[in-house]
């Protein structure tokens, strides 16, 4: 069973390989005529002004030194070249959906030979501002029973009303309730991995749950993607479907943007080239939703509501993670839409996961922790960039950095108040993290011990799983949030000569919060 349920999943991402080999830097771009660069000689300084010029259209730009020479010849560059106009071998699936600059090979040869001159033969690890401590923090971990089966956990959830768990598992398909002892408690049967639930309740009270069903995990344009309502408190718990045709749904929202009384869904729909975040709206006999686009932009990844200009009506704020990444504001414009402003742009290599607003600093104003790591498309290397970074909100929503805490392949960030002493920690997963050499980086626990100083535990639980999903709630009802991390156990490996060793059969794990016992002091 081992064997077929790996085979299973390594079947359907390899089918999407061709394509995610090509989709770094340039995917999703619709490159338009510039003006001309007349050709100095200068190979070096050519190079550099026709990749300003030219590679800047569709993403921030991507600094020579963020990838090494090896990956930009052999990997980012080829992918980029259908979106200048100039044709390689194996790319011609993209023409349909481009409209070139029309490079001509000399001006071509130019970038690659400046990529070729400047870029690095291998790219240093970043120094950390407070050094790794392997303890436990005051934390302590609880499991249940081992299933047969390995664990492909894409979601881990908690009901804000019940403190009832949910799992979601791309293989099986299941979202799996747990009972507080952490026993099953009854599956609901899924078209797709679910990766996302929004609590809500309905008319009578009832608790139901917006699931997100991806469709394909890995980034590919298939949109399959549903949206489905489960009554969590019926016996089948079986699925209604509100929304389908979807490109990666990963996120819904639950809110009255309208004010017409009725609550709207928001759909963050990652897609891959493809994508959007989309508005869907009751129809007047509560039986259905009708469909409207919010915004065509793929690479959604999390967002997160407020009044964010303060003029009384409910705003989105979104982070993007392909593509053209950054950080932005889409303000309400009372008229059923919003309109859209940049906060933060990053570089397509970034790979954002995800953020979160918080007062780190306690000045009254809402700063940003953000993390970035998603490593499994075509420059699957260490980058000494990605990590746990905070930005301090200068008013407006104008941010500075003023964290950078280096953790290779960081996936997600939960800032709160652990230890109860009247500031914010943060805990921190990576799933691309460098498993070979430091895999205590898989989870790191960061007390806030100074203000805005931090010390680093790098609590022991990578021998326990590998962690795609994290969620941090009051599991045991004792006042101190705890954390619960989803083990998904194989598959997404993207470094070569390393095999595995951790428990591939434990679907989560739950790290049951002591902090501020005498006990652990």
């Amino acid at each position: 069973m081992k064997l077929n349920r790996t085979f299973l999943f390594t079947s359907s991402l390899l089918s999407g390989i061709f394509l995610l080999a090509a989709g770094t830097l340039f995917n999703g771009c619709k490159s338009k005529p510039t003006q001309a660069y007349e050709l100095t000689g200068d190979t070096i300084a050519d190079g550099k002004a026709l990749v300003q010029l030219h590679c800047t259209k569709c993403h921030s730009l991507v600094p020579v030194n963020a990838l090494t020479k090896t990956v930009w010849t052999v990997h980012s560059l080829p992918a980029m070249s259908q979106f200048l106009g100039i044709s390689t071998y194996g790319t011609d699936y993209y023409k349909a959906d481009k409209d070139t600059a029309g490079l001509s090979l000399l001006e071509w040869q130019s970038i690659v030979t400046y990529y070729k001159k400047m870029a690095p033969d291998t790219l240093m690890p970043a120094k950390a501002p407070s050094p790794l401590l392997n303890d436990w923090a005051g934390f302590s971990i609880i499991k249940p029973a081992k299933v047969n089966d390995i664990c492909f956990t894409t979601m881990v959830a908690s009901s804000p009303n019940t403190g009832k768990l949910y799992t979601g598992d791309v293989v099986s398909g299941y979202m799996t309730g747990w009972t507080r002892d952490l026993k099953e408690s009854g599956q609901t049967k899924l078209p797709s991995a679910a990766v996302n639930a929004e609590f809500v309740k309905d008319s009578t009270g009832a608790e139901q749950a917006i699931i997100s069903c991806i469709g394909r995990l890995d980034p590919v344009d298939f949109p399959n993607g549903r949206i489905y309502n489960v009554a969590l408190g019926s016996k089948n718990q079986q699925p209604t479907e509100v929304a389908s045709d979807l490109p990666r749904p990963v996120q819904t929202l639950n809110a009255d943007f309208d004010k017409d009384g009725s609550n709207e869904i928001i759909v963050l729909g990652q897609g891959h080239l493809r994508g959007g975040i989309f508005l869907l709206k009751p129809t007047t006999d509560h039986k259905s939703y009708k469909q409207f686009t919010i915004s065509s932009r793929a690479g959604a990844v999390q967002a997160v509501t407020g009044d964010f200009n303060k003029d009384g009506w409910l705003d989105l704020m979104v982070l993007f993670g392909e593509n053209n990444e950054g950080l932005a504001l889409l303000l309400n414009d009372h008229k059923g839409g919003f309109t859209s402003k940049d906060l933060l742009n990053f570089p397509p290599t970034n790979g954002s996961t995800s953020f979160q607003l918080a007062d780190m600093d306690h000045d009254g104003k809402l700063d940003l922790i953000y993390t970035c790591g998603y490593n499994f498309r075509d420059s699957r290397i260490l980058k000494p960039y990605h990590g746990l970074y905070i930005f301090k909100n200068l008013g407006d929503f104008k941010f500075k950095q003023t964290l950078f805490y280096p953790i290779n392949g960081c996936t997600k960030a939960i800032a709160t108040d652990f230890d109860k002493d009247g500031d914010l920690d943060i805990a921190t997963i990576a799933f691309f993290a460098d498993m070979k050499s430091k895999p205590a980086e898989e989870f790191i626990y960061f007390e806030q011990d100074k203000p805005m100083n931090f010390k680093a535990h790098a609590v022991p639980v990578s021998q326990n799983g590998r962690w795609l999903s994290m969620e941090v709630t009051d599991h045991d009802g004792d006042g101190k949030p705890d954390i619960i991390l989803g083990n998904y156990a194989a598959g997404f490996l993207f470094q070569p000569n390393f095999t595995p060793n951790w428990d591939e059969h434990t679907p989560f794990i739950i790290l049951q919060n002591n902090t501020g016992n005498k006990h652990y002091r």
